[in-house]
């Protein structure tokens, strides 16, 4: 059995090597005190391999080494300080299903050298707690040749299966900083994310079990189920959100009617407001699971009534939803998006809602986010088979079924009007609607 021994952020960095691969975990699991030691390193250290997750506040390798002489940072999906890192060159996404990244570790990665996660303190039975960030870490340290802790009195503590380490898989304790947990502001609803989670709140039903994505249109449709009447509520979703929080605390989510994990609110990992920490805090009602146990969607469909609110940031006319990159440029990643699609589709009279504004402006120039074509290079993170509900503030069409041509037209229909004749034209043009179809 291991003998964990408490030691310093420049001790435990002393141990990483040139060649090294080094695991910094995702979210609020990612390390501080090691991270700014590590880059304290620099001049010593070459070629040093860092994966990582959702950076929630700027990390100092990054910032030490913008050449990248040192540090390669490797990302599993991109926050918005993770992505302008990789505009700069300095960082990489890895392709990946978020559901399935344990297995990643299990099956194909090769052992870790170092992993390094902030954790909660270490509890009575001798665990310590992965707080709001359960997702693969369990699997990350089952394989690491070194396991560290960063111990925080500034985490909320979550229940969960497996939600934690025991000290016996620990090798070395840093006392962290203990500074409270990072916040994700929750960006304010404009006038189309209004509109558009009207749209989908009058599709919600009684009794119906939430997945809730990241952005202003999934949490809009929150606050409009705050109006909307509708009661007991299930929730089984990957991020937890504070527009979740806020129906929990309404008496509008119960979990009253869900078959899996009744009366709980499942999620694999949370980023919100303070407000939303303190609320989950210990929270029994509240269950942060690892993430093959959130997204595979086997899992999924045990909930009857599913609805998945997903936004994107572009489709072309046959359905096909480009979330995760604009040309050649990488922006976030595939998340859970895909794995929610197809588990939420499986799941007893489920429904799955994609949402999008219709247009956007780049450089005072207002485009259509529904085009004929994607740019090349551009990934398709949710393909047009798998494709139900698209929404935009124009309206919201059901594409299961529909051929080529009947999707082109449902999704001229929901486009800006000011785009409509000429995607008319170019889906004409091209043959996706044939001459004679009316």
């Amino acid at each position: 059995m291991k003998s964990a021994r408490a030691i310093s952020a420049s001790e435990a960095t002393a141990l990483v090597k040139s060649g090294d691969w080094v695991e910094y975990s995702t979210a609020l699991c990612q390390p501080d005190m090691f991270d700014q030691a590590l880059a304290g390193r620099k001049s010593e250290l070459r070629n040093v391999n860092i994966r990582g997750c959702l950076s929630v506040r700027p990390r100092a390798v990054l910032e030490a080494d913008p050449q990248r002489e040192t540090f390669n940072w490797f990302n599993w999906h991109f926050s918005g300080y993770d992505r302008k890192k990789a505009d700069l060159g300095q960082v990489n996404y890895i392709p990946c299903n978020l559901g399935e990244i344990s297995d990643y570790y299990r099956r194909f990665l090769a052992p870790s050298d170092i992993a390094v996660i902030k954790t909660c303190p270490m509890d009575a039975n001798g665990f310590f707690n992965f707080s709001a960030a359960n997702l693969w870490h369990g699997a990350m340290l089952e394989r690491a040749k070194i396991v560290i802790v960063e111990v925080c009195e500034g985490l909320p503590y979550l229940h969960g299966v497996n939600n934690g380490v025991h000290i016996s898989k620990v090798d070395y304790i840093i006392q962290g900083d203990n500074r409270p947990a990072p916040e994700l502001p929750n960006p304010a609803a404009t006038d189309v994310d209004r509109a558009v989670a009207q749209l989908i709140a009058t599709e919600i039903e009684d009794g119906a079990c939430l997945q809730v994505g990241i952005g202003g249109m999934p949490n809009a449709v929150c606050s409009m189920l705050m109006h909307s009447g509708v009661r007991n509520l299930g929730v089984h979703t990957e991020m937890l959100t504070d527009g979740i929080i806020d129906l929990y605390k309404a008496g509008i989510i119960t979990g009253a009617a869900k078959q899996f994990d009744a009366g709980k609110i499942v999620c694999s990992f949370g980023l919100g407001s303070q407000a939303m920490y303190s609320a989950i805090d210990r929270n029994p009602d509240i269950l942060c699971n690892a993430v093959e146990t959130t997204n595979a969607p086997h899992i999924i469909m045990q909930n009857d009534n599913m609805v998945g609110i997903n936004n994107t940031t572009q489709m072309d006319l046959q359905g096909q939803a480009a979330s995760e990159a604009d040309g050649h440029r990488h922006i976030s990643g595939t998340g859970g998006q895909l794995q929610f699609m197809r588990g939420v589709y499986a799941s007893k009279g489920g429904k799955a809602f994609m949402c999008l504004a219709s247009t956007y402006e780049r450089k005072g120039v207002r485009k259509s986010r529904i085009v004929l074509d994607m740019p090349p290079g551009t990934i398709v993170t949710t393909p047009r088979s798998d494709m139900m509900y698209v929404v935009t503030e124009y309206g919201i069409v059901n594409l299961k079924g529909k051929s080529i041509p009947e999707r082109a037209r449902a999704m001229i229909s929901i486009a800006h009007p000011d785009f409509r004749e000429d995607l008319e034209r170019g889906a004409r043009e091209s043959g996706l609607i044939p001459k004679g179809f009316l």
